[in-house]
């Protein structure tokens, strides 16, 4: 499963000169796969770690040899050893967070979603263009070597003219040494109020980022029919993404299969890209997950042969880890990041608007939303999520459920 078993407009001013030195705020779960290419750089250190939590603190400082640990963020912006920092806190924070970074003059790496509405977006970017600092939004998925190879193919001509995309992702079970580590309280902020969606909102925008920058053409009308899953699961899924292009459109599919094992060496999910061109196909076999024995890119050229890239490197992992490298690139060479503010919004648009598109039953315009939209039942009840938990067989037989619910 993709979560764990429950024991239930860039601005850029200047340019970083000759090391970054980096603060991390946030270290749960995710923290791991975003560190360590900041780690791994030869210009970057790792100088400065935040999180209320004393003990994840102690724990991250032993993992990653960082001594200078902070309770509250305030203290750590005030740091003037601190160049950037990398927020990996939860989505509702971001906001805050994000602003107070900016206003502290820092450079500013934040995991997605950019946050809970574009509205707070639009504030943080306003921020962000008073300070003159650099800002991205993180995204694994724009670095992971078998998509970098597909876009540069697209991009050269290899299939011609694209006229089709199609993503699909598949959750299942897994039983992956990195899941079964994961801290359960660290998804408790993603199952009520605190998150505008589930499944959808948390992770389907790496999968909305790709269907945005592998095109140059924007996605300028969505059709959608989401169905409500259990626990924070929106699935199964159906989108029809139409490009500013007539003769370009993008299918995006999503299923939930519990009782599915999964090979991964992550979460226990995988992804499947397609392109369709005039002139050739391409086919990025896996992301997240292992399910096929195949080459993680295949193209399909005009002349009917086929290239297999058998020796990219498919390992999910290296996504993050170049992810972050590129944030310290972009600051040492003062160039624009891969998604600065403005490409976020439009992610978190598209996120927005096949919600909303399903719960019309109508076309809907990415760009003309300005706020946030839900799916009509979300967030669930706790009794709602017992019950789901209990479905799938995730509560110990016995257990008295009723002792679980909030008095």
């Amino acid at each position: 499963m993709l979560i764990p078993r429950l024991c239930l407009v860039v601005v850029i001013t200047h340019r970083v000169t000759a090391h970054v030195r980096l603060g991390v705020v946030g270290v749960g779960n995710i923290a791991g796969l975003n560190v360590a290419g900041y780690l791994e750089h030869d210009r970057c250190d790792v100088v400065a770690l935040c999180d209320p939590r004393e003990d994840a603190l102690q724990r991250r400082s032993k993992e990653w040899g960082v001594d200078r640990l902070y309770t509250r963020l305030e203290d750590l912006l005030a740091d003037d050893e601190i160049d950037a920092v990398e927020i990996l806190t939860p989505t509702h924070l971001h906001k805050e967070h994000v602003i107070a970074a900016a206003r502290a003059g820092k450079h500013v790496s934040c995991q997605k979603p950019m946050a809970n509405s574009v509205a707070d977006c639009r504030e943080m970017l306003a921020e962000i263009t008073r300070a003159g600092v650099v800002f991205r939004v993180s995204e694994c998925f724009f670095h992971y070597p078998p998509l970098v190879e597909a876009k540069r193919l697209i991009t050269e001509g290899a299939i011609g003219t694209p006229t089709f995309l199609r993503v699909k992702t598949v959750v299942g079970d897994a039983d992956s040494a990195f899941q079964a580590a994961l801290d359960p309280g660290g998804y408790e902020w993603r199952f009520d109020a605190r998150s505008p969606g589930g499944h959808l909102f948390d992770d389907m925008v790496h999968k909305y980022g790709v269907a945005l920058w592998l095109f140059p053409e924007r996605i300028r009308s969505v059709q959608a029919v989401v169905r409500r899953g259990p626990l924070f699961f929106e699935s199964p899924m159906a989108a029809i993404f139409e490009y500013d292009r007539d003769d370009l459109l993008g299918t995006m599919e999503v299923t939930y299969a519990p009782r599915m094992r999964l090979r991964t060496r992550y979460y226990g999910a995988d992804e499947v890209f397609e392109v369709q061109g005039t002139d050739g196909f391409l086919w990025v076999t896996r992301a997240t997950g292992e399910m096929f024995d195949l080459s993680p890119l295949i193209w399909h050229r005009s002349d009917g042969t086929e290239v297999m890239f058998s020796n990219l490197d498919a390992d999910w992992g290296t996504g993050f880890r170049n992810a972050s490298k590129a944030f310290v690139d972009a600051l040492l060479e003062g160039s624009s990041p891969e998604m600065p503010g403005e490409r976020a919004i439009e992610v978190l648009q598209l996120c927005f608007a096949v919600y909303q598109a399903s719960t019309t039953r109508a076309p809907v315009e990415p760009a003309s939303i300005e706020g946030s939209a839900s799916p009509p039942w979300w967030p669930k009840t706790p009794r709602e999520l017992l019950d789901d938990a209990q479905g799938l067989g995730l509560i110990p037989e016995g257990l008295d459920v009723e002792s679980l619910l909030p008095s």
